[in-house]
């Protein structure tokens, strides 16, 4: 056999053994109930998995996970500004049950985050409960004491990639958020809401289905 041909074979033999190895990683290192990781959590359900590789975890002990969720690979689920900070009795990051968070989000809770069950993601959602403050025009901005507002998003609803969702948000039930959307404010239950502040472009009126939104199209959520 020629030395190309050999080379040929080592290079087919390294595939196959990184390909086994990073699939063996991945059942190794994805967070169960059954695992260790898990028992940091306030609570961690039945059924529920975070993937391989995760994303940056802290503040466990005040982040709720519910049964049967799915959190994709490099998503970031943390509680607080830094590791180690006591935010009280109560968790501050609830994800229900049968919930689908994509590839490489991020929720960051400071005072209330709350995803409902069956709330289903794209991947690179961001969703937060804080921002900075600015009201001192002579302070850095991230020296200045940011500003906390509670997060919802009802069961039920659609967050496309890419979606951003502001502190304050209250977002209800059944909602489609398209893609790429800033949400601030309310959005009401059964509608579509799209846009950069998004606006409530259809909502489901009963007896006529969904039809374009009755709503002030300048009316930002």
């Amino acid at each position: 056999m020629t030395d190309g041909v050999f080379a040929r074979q080592r290079r087919l033999l390294a595939w196959h053994l990184s390909q086994w190895a990073w699939r063996s990683a991945q059942r190794a290192g994805t967070i169960t109930a059954q695992t260790p990781a898990a028992r940091q959590f306030a609570a961690f359900g039945a059924g529920s998995v975070i993937g391989f590789p995760v994303g940056a975890l802290y503040g466990e002990r005040w982040i709720e996970v519910g049964s049967g969720t799915l959190i994709g690979s490099h998503v970031s689920l943390s509680a607080g500004m830094l590791p180690g900070q006591d935010l009280g009795c109560e968790p501050v990051l609830r994800i229900g049950d049968g919930c689908v968070i994509g590839r490489g989000s991020h929720i960051v809770a400071h005072q209330s985050i709350e995803i409902g069950n069956d709330v289903f993601t794209g991947p690179y959602v961001y969703i937060t409960d804080q921002n900075h403050g600015y009201d001192d025009p002579d302070t850095p901005i991230g020296r200045q004491w940011p500003d906390n507002h509670p997060v919802r998003v009802g069961s039920g609803s659609w967050l496309g990639a890419g979606v951003i969702v502001l502190p304050g948000a209250m977002i209800g039930r059944n909602v489609v958020v398209a893609a790429g959307s800033v949400v601030r404010g309310t959005v009401p239950d059964r509608c579509v809401a799209a846009g950069v502040p998004a606006r409530v472009v259809r909502e489901y009126v009963p007896g006529n289905g969904w039809s374009p939104s009755r709503v002030v199209r300048g009316d930002p959520c």
